[in-house]
């Protein structure tokens, strides 16, 4: 079965559909490559993967641990190369997690974050800065 379907809606925008749920994300080219920067681009998807597996396999521990994730934050910031081809090549992800959680706690979440599915798919060209602040 597929995961997603999508199809050309015109204007370097798509819309992609999630099979099993039916839910609709749409994608339009950025501003800086012709489009109108409506939606995210495909490089943002890219990049919001990154944070959202992060924070996914993260919680997953966290629901093991029983630690509580609620509410963490995450920001993303996406470097496009400035020469050709034109890629990604860096993305900064910015934690925002609970303060009360102790040093091991901490540690374990972090080394969690780095070893999900996408940072591990993710090209080795592509350099990943991944922060964690505390609050």
């Amino acid at each position: 079965m597929n995961t997603a379907t999508a199809r050309y809606a015109g204007h370097l925008r798509t819309e992609a559909t999630h099979v099993a749920s039916g839910n609709i994300i749409q994608t339009d080219a950025p501003t800086d490559n012709h489009g109108r920067g409506e939606a995210f681009s495909p490089t943002d998807l890219v990049c919001t993967a990154l944070g959202s597996c992060m924070m996914t396999v993260m919680g997953i521990v966290a629901d093991r641990h029983s630690l509580d994730l609620v509410d963490s934050t995450f920001a993303v910031m996406k470097h496009m190369s400035t020469e050709a081809p034109r890629r990604i090549a860096q993305i900064n992800v910015t934690f925002t997690m609970p303060a009360a959680l102790s040093p091991s706690d901490r540690s374990l979440l972090e080394r969690t974050a780095l070893t999900c599915p996408v940072t591990l798919s993710l090209h080795p060209d592509i350099k990943q800065n991944v922060m964690f602040e505390y609050k």
